[in-house]
C-alpha cells in the first residue's frame, strides 16, 4: 500500500475515536499507544479496522489481527483490544475482563491458525452487563408455583405456547420431528398478537434486528401488521440493529447492537432457588448470558400470573420497554415489542 494511503487511513481512524469526559484520559492521551498499534497492523487489517469504526459495527467486519506481545507505547500499558475498545466505543473502559468477545469472532473461538496473534476489532467485542452495573439491572416478577395439572413430559416434547384469541393454547412439537435441526425458534410479539410465523435458527448466531445494513437473520421490519398502535410504531423506529442472539457452550448470550436497552427474562436469570423471575436490563453495547442449560435442567412449566404458562426453556426479550414492579408495565404482554426465544433442549 503507497505510504500515502495508509497515512488516509491513519487519519480517518482518528476522526472516528470517542470524545472522553476529561482531558487528562481523552483520546489525545492515547495517540502514541493508538498510531504505534496502528504502525503494526498490515495493509488489509488496517482497512478492516476503517471498514469496523466507520460503520460503528453495522456492517460484517473480519477479524483485525496483531501480534501478540508488541510494544504498546511508551507511557501506555493497554491490551490492543482495551485501547481500541477505549478509543472508539467506551472511553472508561479499564480492563479486559470487562469484555466478552462476539461468537462471531474467531479469536474469541480460538480459531486463528496464529496463536501469536489476537483480534483487536473494537466491534467483535461486547461489554459484560452484570448485576452491580448502574443503572439497577434487574426487578423480580413474582411466579406462582409450577403447572401441577398436567404430566411434564421434558425428555420427549418441546413446550411452546402462543396467544390466541384470549386464550394461551399449548403448540407442543413432538421431539422426534425437531431432532437437531435447530436449537431455537423465534416469536415476535406486538403486545398479546403475535405477528408473522416462528423463525427457526440453524446457524450458532443469529441477528434479529429491523435495520441492519448488509444484515442476515430475522428482520423484524420485514413483517407486515395491519393497524399498529402508536406505541408499537415508537418502539419499532428504537429497534434498529436489535440483538445477536448465540447459541454458546453451556448456554445462550444475548449482544444488545441497537442505541436502546433490551429487557431480558428466563428461568435462568435469578439466583438459585429464586422462585421469582427476574429481569435484566441490557443496555446499548453491553452482553449477557440469558440462559444456562445447565441450570435449567428438566424443570417443568411455570404459570406466570397475569400471562399464562411459561415455557421453562424460553427466554423473553423486550425492546426499550422493561416491565415488573419497578415499571408501569406488570407483564411482558404489555409491551410493544418483544421478542419470544423458544429453545430446543440439547441433548
Amino acid at each position: 500500500m503507497f505510504r500515502s494511503r495508509r497515512a488516509g487511513l491513519v487519519r480517518r481512524l482518528w476522526r472516528q475515536r470517542c470524545v472522553a469526559a476529561g482531558p487528562e484520559d481523552g483520546p489525545g492521551a492515547l495517540k502514541p499507544a493508538a498510531h504505534a498499534l496502528f504502525k503494526k497492523l498490515k495493509d488489509e487489517e488496517l482497512e478492516l479496522l476503517v471498514q469496523a469504526v466507520e460503520s460503528q459495527g453495522a456492517w460484517e467486519s473480519g477479524c483485525v489481527w496483531v501480534p501478540r506481545g508488541e510494544p504498546r507505547g511508551a507511557k501506555q500499558a493497554l491490551p490492543p483490544q482495551v485501547l481500541l475498545c477505549r478509543l472508539y466505543r467506551w472511553p472508561d473502559l479499564r480492563q479486559p475482563h470487562e469484555l466478552k468477545p462476539l461468537y462471531s469472532c474467531a479469536g474469541g473461538r480460538g480459531c486463528c491458525g496464529d496463536a501469536a496473534a489476537l483480534c483487536c476489532n473494537p466491534h467483535h467485542f461486547s461489554r459484560l452487563a452484570e448485576p452491580e452495573t448502574p443503572p439497577p439491572p434487574y426487578s423480580k416478577a413474582s411466579c406462582g408455583p409450577s403447572w401441577l395439572d398436567e404430566p411434564q413430559r421434558p425428555s420427549t416434547q418441546l413446550l411452546e405456547f402462543s396467544y390466541n384469541g384470549g386464550h394461551w393454547c399449548d403448540t407442543s412439537i413432538s421431539w422426534s420431528t425437531v431432532k437437531d435441526s435447530y436449537w431455537c425458534k423465534l416469536a415476535y410479539w406486538e403486545h398479546r398478537t403475535r405477528v408473522g410465523r416462528l423463525y427457526a435458527v440453524h446457524e450458532a448466531s443469529v441477528n434479529i434486528f429491523c435495520d441492519l445494513p448488509r444484515g442476515n437473520g430475522f428482520c423484524l421490519g420485514q413483517l407486515p401488521a395491519a393497524h399498529r398502535s402508536r406505541a408499537v410504531r415508537r418502539v419499532r423506529g428504537k429497534i434498529g440493529r436489535g440483538l445477536l442472539l448465540s447459541r454458546e457452550p453451556g448456554g445462550v448470550w444475548a449482544y444488545n447492537r441497537s442505541e436502546h436497552p433490551i429487557f431480558v427474562s428466563s428461568p435462568t436469570l435469578g439466583p438459585p432457588g429464586a422462585r421469582g423471575l427476574t429481569v435484566l436490563k441490557v443496555l446499548p453495547g453491553y452482553s449477557a448470558k440469558v440462559f444456562d442449560y445447565e441450570r435449567a435442567g428438566g424443570a417443568g412449566a411455570r404459570w406466570l400470573p397475569g400471562e399464562g404458562p411459561c415455557d421453562p426453556h424460553s427466554i423473553r426479550i423486550s425492546f426499550a420497554k422493561g416491565w415488573g414492579p419497578c415499571y408501569s408495565r406488570q407483564f411482558i404482554t404489555s409491551c410493544p415489542c418483544w421478542l419470544e426465544v423458544l429453545l430446543n433442549r440439547p441433548h
